[in-house]
């Protein structure tokens, strides 16, 4: 019998500190009902995020190539690992709130099965992808060039899973501009629409959710976003 998963998925654009701060309440709600031996079900929400930069916790700001005062740049360091990335509309964000005392204590395996993830979504597109060793991400191969399509930074605590992915689908890619994109200094990135020209956002939901239930053994039930 499959383990039930909450997907909440939004058609308008969550503010990152918004998602944030969500992530957290689902996390301590779930330690909190495992102190008082409650199984809650997993959850995944699916979002878009306006223009924002975030650093994970040990991240470098010398990736940045802006001030992190600058007023006119949201910019957050938070407690995923990783360096800098960017979200903005047409990047797909996945944060997956899962209790790996129900999956596997080895968060190795976790970040392979989430880029195994993103692999299958974007082989059902008939793109291939792959990654690169000692990488963290999903990578193609455009004309002979490596370019990142999807971030994965996550956080656990007490096997209670936050953070996640991002699948650039159809962003504006010069935000990356900006940034040493994962602190790789000759990172390129590219989005799914340049291989998928017609590629529609929520068919990539639709992929995600269903690739994400099917790998994690899970059962999704759709829940509105109040």
């Amino acid at each position: 019998m499959h383990r039930t998963c909450l997907l909440y998925q939004s058609d308008r654009p969550i503010p990152y500190l918004t998602a944030w701060q969500w992530q957290k309440d689902l996390v301590e709600e779930r330690k909190q009902a495992r102190r008082e031996g409650i199984n809650l079900p997993d959850v995944l929400i699916l979002v878009e995020h306006p223009t924002v930069y975030t650093l994970g916790q040990g991240s470098s700001l010398e990736f940045l190539k802006f001030s992190p005062d600058d007023p006119n740049i949201e910019c957050h360091r938070i407690e995923r690992g990783g360096e800098v990335t960017h979200h903005a509309i047409g990047q797909l964000v996945a944060y997956p709130i899962l209790n790996l005392d129900r999956h596997q204590h080895d968060l190795h395996w976790y970040l392979r099965q989430l880029e195994e993830v993103i692999i299958q979504v974007l082989a059902k597109f008939n793109v291939l992808s792959k990654r690169i060793q000692g990488l963290t991400g999903v990578w193609i191969d455009n004309a002979g060039q490596n370019q990142k399509i999807a971030q994965v930074g996550i956080k656990v605590s007490q096997w209670i899973t936050m953070h996640g992915f991002a699948l650039n689908v159809n962003m504006g890619l010069s935000g990356f501009d900006r940034i040493v994109p994962c602190g790789i200094t000759d990172c390129q990135v590219c989005n799914l629409n340049q291989f998928v020209p017609d590629i529609e956002f929520v068919k990539v939901q639709e992929a995600i959710a269903q690739t994400f239930a099917e790998i994690f053994d899970l059962e999704i039930k759709l829940q509105a976003i109040a």
